[in-house]
C-alpha cells in the first residue's frame, strides 16, 4: 500500500504541474499582457501566492470534490473500485492539461475534474452513482461564473474610465480616487481572507491575554491600516511620478502615462489576490482523488462527509502548481494576457479584482468554479466597455471550443481508462 500511495502522490503531482502550466495564466495574464509585471516577476509571485492559498484555503474545494460528485453511498461496498476510479481521474485530468497547455489554451480543470469523476462514476455503477445535485449547483456556478465577473469588472472599469481616465486632469481625479481605490482593493481581499487569516491571533488574545474582542475587530483594523498605508504610499508614487512626467514631457520625450502606471502598482496587488484566489480553489482539482484515497488507506472506508485534508496534500498540490508554472505557464499566460483585447493597467486592474473576488467568494462557500471562466468573463466585461470591437472574438471561440469539450473528453478518458483497469484487475 505505501507503493500505491506513493505513485498516487506523484499522479497528483502531475495533475497539479500541468494545472499550474494551464490555469495561473488566469492570475498573472492579465499583468504580463498591461505590461505591470515582466514574465519572470509573474512566475515568482504567482509560485508564492498560489502556495499560500492552496495550503491555507484549499481544503473546501477539496471535500467537495472528494465527496460530493460521486455518490458515495453505491461505493460504501466495494472501496477498492472508488480508489481505482480516482485514481483514472488523476491520469485523465493530467494527460487533458497537458495537451490543452501545449495548444496555448486556458481550459477548465474544474470541469476535467468533475468530468472525470462522473465519467468513472457512471460506467462504475451506472447513472445513480453521479450526484446530480451537486452536479447541478457546480454546473449553475460555471455559468454564473464569467457573468458575475464579467459584470463586476464592467462596473469598476467603468466608474474608473468616468471619473479618472476620460477626465481632463487625470492626475488631480486619481489622487482624489485612491483612498477609495485602496480600499476596494484591500477591503474585497481582507473581507473573505483576513478572519480566517487573523484567527489564532484573535484566538491568543482571547484566551491567553484574557481580552474579549469582536471576531472580526483584528480583520477590520488590519485592513483599516493596510488601506491607510497603502493610500499614504500612492499619494506619495504619484506625486512622484506626475513630477517625472511632466520634466519628460518638457523634454519631449515619448512616456508612459503616470496614472496607468500607478495603476500597474494596484493591478500587482490585484493579480496576488487572483493568485491566492485560484490556489485556494483550483488545487483541489488535483489532490481531491488523493485526499479520498488517502482517507479509504486509513479507515477502510469511502468518505461519505466532510474530510480533514492532511497538510501533506495541501503542499504537495501547491508544489506541483507551481512547478507547472515555473516551466510550462508562458503560453497560457499569452493567451489570455494578449490575445482576447489589448490590456493598460486599469483595465487589468478591474479584470482580476473582478476575478479575485468572484472565485475567493466561491472558496469561502465550496465551489469548484473555473477561474478560466472568472478572468475570461472579466476581461470580456472590460472590452464591452471599451469597445466591443476590441474584443477579438476568434480567441473566444478558441477558448469556448475548449471548455465545452473539456467535460465530454474527460469523461471518455476516464470512463475508459476505468473500464480497462477493471477488466486487469477485478
Amino acid at each position: 500500500m505505501p507503493y500505491t500511495l506513493l505513485s498516487v502522490a506523484l499522479l497528483a503531482f502531475y495533475v497539479a504541474w500541468n494545472l499550474g502550466a494551464n490555469d495561473v495564466a488566469n492570475a498573472m495574464g492579465t499583468s504580463v499582457g498591461s505590461k505591470a509585471v515582466t514574465l519572470k516577476q509573474a512566475l515568482i509571485i504567482a509560485g508564492v501566492l498560489e502556495f499560500t492559498g492552496a495550503v491555507l484555503f484549499g481544503h473546501e474545494v477539496t471535500e467537495t470534490l472528494a465527496t460530493k460528485i460521486a455518490n458515495p453511498a453505491l461505493f460504501a461496498a466495494t472501496p477498492q473500485i472508488f480508489v481505482v476510479g480516482m485514481v483514472t481521474v488523476l491520469i485523465s485530468c493530467g494527460v487533458w492539461l497537458q495537451i490543452a497547455t501545449s495548444r496555448g489554451l486556458p481550459v477548465s480543470s474544474s470541469h476535467a475534474v468533475v468530468g472525470a469523476i462522473a465519467g468513472f462514476s457512471w460506467v462504475a455503477l451506472g447513472v445513480d452513482a453521479i450526484d446530480w445535485s451537486s452536479i447541478k449547483l457546480i454546473t449553475i456556478g460555471w455559468i454564473l461564473t464569467p457573468l458575475i465577473s464579467g459584470a463586476i469588472a464592467a462596473l469598476f472599469y467603468s466608474q474608473i474610465k468616468h471619473w479618472i481616465l476620460d477626465q481632463p486632469n487625470q492626475l488631480v481625479q486619481l489622487q482624489e480616487w485612491i483612498p477609495w481605490l485602496s480600499t476596494l482593493l484591500l477591503g474585497i481581499f481582507g473581507v473573505i481572507v483576513l478572519p480566517s487569516l487573523t484567527e489564532p491571533l484573535t484566538n491568543f488574545v482571547i484566551e491567553q491575554v484574557g481580552f474579549t474582542i469582536p471576531a472580526y475587530d483584528i480583520p477590520l483594523l488590519t485592513g483599516a491600516v493596510a488601506a491607510v498605508g497603502l493610500t499614504i504610499i500612492s499619494w506619495q508614487q504619484l506625486e512622484d511620478k506626475g513630477t517625472t512626467g511632466q520634466t519628460e514631457e518638457s523634454t519631449q520625450c515619448p512616456i508612459p502615462n503616470p496614472v496607468e502606471r500607478l495603476f500597474a502598482r494596484f493591478q500587482l496587488l490585484s493579480a496576488c489576490f487572483v493568485a491566492f484566489a485560484h490556489g485556494s480553489n483550483d488545487v483541489g482539482n488535483a489532490i481531491a482523488p488523493l485526499a479520498a484515497i488517502v482517507y479509504i488507506n486509513r479507515t477502510g472506508s469511502v468518505p461519505t462527509d466532510g474530510i480533514t485534508i492532511p497538510i501533506w496534500i495541501l503542499i504537495l498540490g501547491g508544489a506541483g502548481i507551481v512547478g507547472g508554472l515555473a516551466v510550462w505557464g508562458k503560453k497560457v499566460i499569452a493567451t489570455i494576457g494578449e490575445n482576447i483585447i489589448a490590456l493598460q493597467p486599469s483595465s487589468g486592474f478591474c479584470a482580476e479584482l473582478a476575478t479575485a473576488t468572484t472565485i475567493l467568494i466561491a472558496s469561502r462557500l465550496g465551489l469548484p468554479v473555473s477561474t478560466s471562466h472568472a478572468l475570461v468573463g472579466g476581461v470580456v466585461g472590460i472590452g464591452l466597455v471599451q469597445n466591443i470591437n476590441s474584443i477579438k472574438f476568434q480567441t473566444l471561440k478558441g477558448i469556448a471550443a475548449a471548455w465545452l469539450i473539456t467535460i465530454p473528453v474527460s469523461a471518455i478518458l476516464s470512463a475508459t481508462l476505468f473500464s480497462i483497469a477493471r477488466i486487469l484487475f477485478f
